[in-house]
């Protein structure tokens, strides 16, 4: 989903964490060196143990034993210094295979065991972000899926209780979001690709003030919808905050995948309610981009805005920031994923999204590129 700092990563799937070492090479703290250096000592020990008997006439069975046993303490050191963290790779792996991606290897060493080490701490740190991503992709699926279930339940519970007859038009409200529905089940497959960065965009030209002006009068209709499950459980759910759209020139055209769009408006919109006054207003402006069919988007509420110390933080997931709601605990604080999942919906257009300075409230701006250049 980030729209995420990733490592870049070989052939095998991790990354390249130390410069290769040519074939043949050997390092000074390498196996090699260390194996080495103990024929050297153990032939040092046992020749020199040699030339003392011969000097001081000493018996060789003594020397023999002298030397086995120095022979057999270095060899004892050396050995377990290779031992023990083979003994704790396979503990961390252990652990790994079950589940736990929170033990790491100690990597201090320099030799090839550091390198592996390291290598098991990477294969940790990938497979532990590929969890959280899984995780991340459920709530992300589920916090779309919520609104068009939300206002389905509605219209059909208040067909069955004899609320509303069932009309075609209240039959078209339920297939509209019925075929929303089915439009955000598509975009699952879509965002499991989104690490890979196959996600498909389907760009069209559209007219953006009746584009606009359907996705807040959804956002409308969803608000009523839940309002109307909300006053069963005494949850509090917004509907005193007016939509307000300003398009100019009215004759605005863009060129994006409205799905696609439609996530990043409902989710600002959707934040800006949740953070609006009583009776406050939320304004969606559409303004013209620099390139043709580029559009500048702006949503503007009337709370208490942003600090600006916590702007970077905004798109973060599951950040639902520090900002008290102006209804206190009661309201409904969202998962804080909808302007993370609008952040991702923009960055995949290639525009940008960010909070931008306003004397009131909170105000943030979209822009999305439009049609490409052409080359001069």
């Amino acid at each position: 989903m980030s729209g995420l700092g990733q490592r870049e990563v070989d052939g095998h799937g991790f990354g390249e964490h130390r410069s290769a070492v040519p074939w043949g090479v050997v390092r000074p703290f390498s196996i090699k060196t260390k194996l080495g250096t103990l024929v050297v000592v153990s032939v040092f020990i046992t020749t020199g143990l040699l030339m003392i008997a011969v000097r001081t006439e000493t018996e060789l069975r003594f020397i023999t034993v002298f030397s086995m046993i120095a022979t057999l303490l270095i060899t004892q050191f050396v050995a377990h210094s290779l031992t023990a963290p083979l003994d704790e790779m396979n503990a961390v792996a252990r652990s790994i295979s079950h589940g736990d991606y929170t033990r790491r290897v100690s990597d201090s060493r320099r030799d090839e065991l550091g390198d592996l080490a390291e290598t098991i701490n990477l294969m940790a740190d990938e497979l532990e972000a590929q969890d959280r991503q899984r995780k991340e992709l459920v709530a992300n699926v589920s916090h779309e899926l919520r609104t068009p279930i939300a206002g389905l339940r509605a219209v059909l519970e208040n067909v069955v209780d004899g609320v509303s007859a069932a009309d075609p038009e209240t039959m078209r409200t339920a297939l509209k979001q019925t075929e929303r529905l089915g439009r955000l089940v598509e975009t699952l497959l879509d965002l499991s690709r989104l690490n890979n960065g196959v996600v498909p965009l389907h760009k069209r030209r559209f007219e953006v003030w009746p584009y606009l002006s359907g996705v807040l009068k959804e956002a409308n209709m969803v608000a009523s919808a839940r309002a109307d499950i909300a006053s069963g459980s005494g949850s509090h759910t917004r509907t005193d905050v007016h939509l307000h759209l300003d398009v100019s020139p009215p004759e605005l055209t863009a060129h994006a995948d409205p799905e696609r769009i439609h996530q990043v408006v409902a989710n600002l919109i959707d934040n800006a309610v949740k953070h609006s006054p009583p009776h406050g207003r939320v304004t969606v402006k559409a303004r013209r981009g620099d390139l043709p069919e580029s559009l500048a988007l702006e949503v503007l509420d009337e709370g208490p805005g942003i600090p600006k110390s916590e702007w970077h933080r905004v798109f973060e997931r599951f950040n639902r920031g520090g900002v008290p709601s102006p209804h206190g605990p009661g309201s409904d604080g969202g998962t804080g994923l909808g302007l993370a999942i609008a952040r991702w919906a923009v960055d995949l257009h290639g525009g940008r999204i960010g909070v931008a300075e306003s004397e009131r409230g909170c105000r943030i701006q979209v822009t999305l590129p439009g049609l490409p250049s052409l080359p001069s």
